[in-house]
């Protein structure tokens, strides 16, 4: 039995996509069907669970077999018979190594829709071994600001990545990395440029700028802080180098 399992696992899909197929007409074509019966019935539930496997075997399938025209002028694939175009209800991913789910998805019109949910191309969300990420690609539409004003959106691809209470997002124009959530009521944080803050501001600020020999920036690096922990203070003042060597001398005499 363990032989036959590992020869079934390693048999190509194609392989087993045709026997199930030859089961699934074996079954279908069976004379107990043209009579309502106990066995029918089985028969019947037998054919629903091919199907489930039938389903599950066309995941594997790369569509690399070619395509052929049906009737209704839609195309199937030759190997599994699955509908070009249509949208798969399930994903199968490896456990092992690199996981693709869809292609990099773009704005695809220049239209401009009535709202945000018409315009939606791709609003995928997964939650992948702790870290949250959302792709979000829409195109050009209308919206209203404040139930008042109407706006016109412009097209946009929008990643947002959550990891230990950090927040990145992604558009076409920025970057954005959010430390700490803003509350509700709260007022909104300030935002300036580098040369814009004075230095005794940026000594609060643990970031370091990545620039190269020729002075371009190439990156930028952020301390990570200690989110919903409680700072402990330092058992020492915190003072100038001379106020620190007063205060030791003092403490050793």
């Amino acid at each position: 039995m363990p032989c036959m399992a590992n020869k079934s696992a390693h048999t190509s899909p194609q392989k087993q996509l045709r026997r199930l197929l030859r089961s699934m007409d074996f079954v279908a074509r069976h004379p107990a069907l043209k009579r309502d019966s106990a066995e029918a019935r089985r028969l019947a539930e037998i054919y629903q669970q091919l199907g489930l496997a039938w389903e599950f075997l066309a995941l594997q399938c790369r569509h690399r077999g070619g395509w052929r025209k049906l009737r209704d002028g839609q195309s199937a694939c030759k190997v599994c018979g699955s509908i070009r175009g249509a949208k798969e209800q399930w994903r199968l991913l490896p456990r092992d190594g690199r996981k693709t789910i869809g292609r990099r998805a773009l704005p695809n019109s220049k239209r401009t829709f009535p709202n945000r949910q018409a315009a939606t191309v791709v609003n995928d969300t997964i939650d992948f071994h702790g870290a949250k990420l959302n792709v979000e690609v829409l195109n050009e539409h209308r919206s209203r600001f404040f139930r008042k004003h109407n706006w016109t959106v412009a097209a946009d691809r929008l990643v947002r990545l959550e990891e230990g209470g950090i927040d990145v997002r992604f558009d076409s124009h920025l970057v954005t990395v959010e430390l700490r959530k803003h509350k509700r009521g709260e007022m909104p944080p300030y935002s300036h440029f580098v040369w814009e803050l004075p230095r005794r501001f940026l000594k609060k600020f643990p970031v370091m700028l990545q620039f190269d020999k020729r002075r371009r920036f190439t990156g930028l690096m952020i301390f990570k802080p200690d989110i919903g922990r409680k700072r402990r203070k330092p058992w020492f003042p915190i003072c100038s180098h001379r106020s620190a060597f007063l205060w030791i001398r003092l403490i050793a005499t």
